[in-house]
């Protein structure tokens, strides 16, 4: 497998003023990001800023309820309130010292763009964050935080107004400006080098949880369960476990139902295809992208993760917005967390696999927590009457 592909899945596919930029990253990450002042810098920072190592929490309540030991990995308690701050501490290091004074980025839900605007600040790098309409409307505090922190947000009122969208806006704006610019990207998806580079520097998730599982337990879990998007927390978690005895499972956003045409699970139901610079699981184009978690709603998916799928590495299960909701709440009464309603994907199949009793021990990446979705919850759950 040469780098930037996964068993044919992943690559470069993009116009030629991009070629060149990509491929000094490329090697720029490949030299740098393995030097010993680099990971010292990286890692000292993960622990002083960002708040590692997060521990791991054995859901005593829903083990209880549904037979199986559960246990949770806490990326909701890292600063900014999920797993994004790893991967842009490291893209924010490689900017710095590569002499670009400016970052953009993508954001749904608001978390990687609050990130990114955490490390522009902390760095000294003008950031410029690109979001769709729709996920301005429903991740309002997001955007107010991400202004505090002195970035810029453009709201991207094209196409569905949604992620897939911002990431198109950043693209061009990338393109426009590769001298000066470094685009931050939030997930493990788009071209070589992004989908390998993310992956790495989320991998300190499931490095971390391999070993505090096997010092509390004496062994490894029988399955690892993370949400799936674009698909950086779940990678982070199951790189850690791939040539393990460990089933891994994929939660993404059923939307409204198995039989409905709004959904954003390509990886249960998308085809191969290129999007955003990488050969991938692609949505059908005649199915509305929706997931009622905002990080979710993306039409494509990391070509890793397309890999896993093809080969049978991991299984993944769309998760319908009403199963996410209901486990959104079940964990926050159950256990006094409430997770990002991108998280109680990865809660409602950890579930669902228990009450199946194939599995004694289940991990679940809780990759954020639900501070930004408070509004969407008491909307459903009409939280003001009771």
């Amino acid at each position: 497998m040469s780098q930037g592909e996964f068993e044919g899945y992943g690559g470069r596919y993009v116009p030629e003023p991009l070629q060149d930029p990509l491929e000094q990253l490329a090697n720029s990450y490949d030299e740098v990001s393995q030097t010993d002042e680099f990971q010292t810098e990286f890692r000292q920072l993960l622990e002083e800023y960002a708040g590692r190592p997060t521990p791991i929490t054995h859901a005593k309540t829903l083990s209880e309820r549904y037979g199986a030991d559960i246990y949770l990995k806490r990326e909701d308690l890292l600063h900014g309130g999920a797993h994004k701050i790893n991967n842009v501490l490291g893209q924010g290091l490689l900017a710095k010292k590569a002499g670009r004074p400016r970052l953009i980025a993508e954001t749904g839900a608001g978390q990687h763009g609050v990130a990114t605007s955490m490390i522009g600040a902390l760095l000294d790098l003008e950031t410029e964050i690109y979001m769709g309409r729709k996920d301005v409307e429903r991740q309002q505090m997001n955007v107010f935080r991400m202004r505090l922190l002195g970035a810029t947000v453009n709201e991207v009122t094209r196409g569905g107004e949604g992620l897939a969208d911002a990431v198109d806006a950043a693209l061009e704006d990338f393109a426009q400006n590769v001298d000066h610019t470094h685009y931050l990207v939030g997930s493990v998806v788009g071209p070589d080098p992004f989908p390998r580079m993310v992956r790495d520097f989320q991998s300190v998730i499931g490095e971390e949880a391999r070993e505090q599982f096997r010092a509390r337990t004496g062994g490894l879990p029988d399955a690892a369960v993370a949400c799936v998007g674009g698909g950086s927390n779940a990678i982070g978690l199951f790189h850690a476990f791939r040539d393990d005895d460990v089933a891994l499972y994929g939660a993404e956003g059923g939307g409204k139902g198995a039989d409905s045409s709004k959904h954003a699970a390509p990886l249960a139901s998308g085809e191969d295809e290129v999007i955003h610079g990488m050969k991938t699981r692609v949505i059908d184009e005649d199915v509305e992208v929706h997931s009622v978690s905002a990080g979710l709603d993306y039409p494509g998916v990391g070509p890793e993760h397309a890999m896993f799928r093809a080969v049978g590495r991991c299984e993944y299960t769309g998760i319908t917005d009403d199963e996410a909701l209901a486990a959104f709440r079940e964990l926050s009464e159950a256990e006094g967390i409430i997770p990002a309603l991108e998280s109680s994907h990865a809660v409602a199949r950890a579930i669902q696999l228990a009450e199946e009793g194939e599995h004694e021990t289940i991990l679940v990446n809780l990759s954020g927590r639900g501070d930004k979705d408070m509004e969407t919850a008491a909307e459903k759950f009409d939280l003001a009457s009771q």
